[in-house]
């Protein structure tokens, strides 16, 4: 019997008694786009871009991430933001459904049950997330498709608490695509005891099977930007109204961190 989990297709024997060959990595891949502060022209002034920290998919890459955003996405979303893509902490511990599309390695943030409902190494995970912010950053927000947007939407919930990132700033700005809430319950209720202000927009394709679950999550946002698409668990192409949306956050974004 097999399984899609978090955009992937594997025989369910891969969901059980994974380990991670290694508790941290020794070294960090990153994928960034731009230089470490990246500045955009508008006349004589310079305003700096919104930087954000990319988080990707369930057993793919940072370097896949980036390759799926700058195929789909046009120069003038891509251009107006800062983006660094880094890998997941842990080895790929199965079959990815990438393989044969894009090359590894692969990785994943976490593991986790047969059910979904307890996890392992999430803590590790939020370790290594905040490492990354560190020796990167500083960092305006996360962006983070499929299991990486999974983490990112409950991250500042997690922040606020004090289970995680305690080191860095507040995470300002998120980019959700392809999300849902966390699942184990001893993460959930702390990152979303209260409701999550930070301004956010999510993505909800028509054809996704994580759809429902990225509809429970935006309830938990105060006033979340929701573009949609008609695909299904991918990084979408705009639409121009999805397009105008996305502007515009970015936008309000830029104005916002350029005060």
């Amino acid at each position: 019997m097999a399984k899609h989990i978090f955009g992937q297709h594997f025989p369910k024997k891969y969901l059980q008694n994974i380990r991670p060959k290694r508790s941290l990595p020794v070294h960090v891949n990153i994928h960034q786009q731009t230089s470490h502060v990246a500045m955009a022209s508008e006349g004589t002034n310079q305003k700096k871009l919104p930087r954000f920290l990319c988080l990707h998919g369930f057993r793919t890459s940072g370097a896949i991430l980036k390759k799926q955003i700058f195929d789909k996405w046009p120069t003038q979303v891509v251009d107006k933001l800062d983006l660094v893509f880094i890998d997941a902490p842990f080895p790929c511990q199965g079959k990815s459904e990438v393989e044969g599309i894009f090359d590894p390695p692969y990785y994943e943030w976490y593991q986790f049950n047969k059910d979904l409902k307890v996890y392992e190494n999430f803590d590790k995970c939020l370790e290594y997330i905040e490492e990354c912010m560190i020796k990167h950053g500083p960092f305006d927000g996360l962006l983070g498709f499929s299991q990486g947007a999974i983490i990112s939407g409950g991250l500042p919930g997690l922040q606020d608490k004090g289970v995680g990132l305690t080191k860095v700033p507040k995470i300002k700005y998120l980019i959700i695509i392809g999300g849902a809430k966390l699942q184990d319950n001893s993460v959930a209720e702390k990152a979303y005891s209260s409701p999550i202000t930070c301004p956010s927009v999510h993505f909800l394709g028509e054809q996704d099977y994580l759809k429902k679950y990225g509809m429970e999550l935006l309830e938990l946002y105060v006033d979340p930007v929701v573009i949609h698409h008609p695909k299904g668990h991918t990084i979408p192409r705009f639409d121009e109204k999805g397009l105008e949306s996305m502007l515009s956050f970015i936008e309000k974004v830029q104005a916002e961190i350029n005060k």
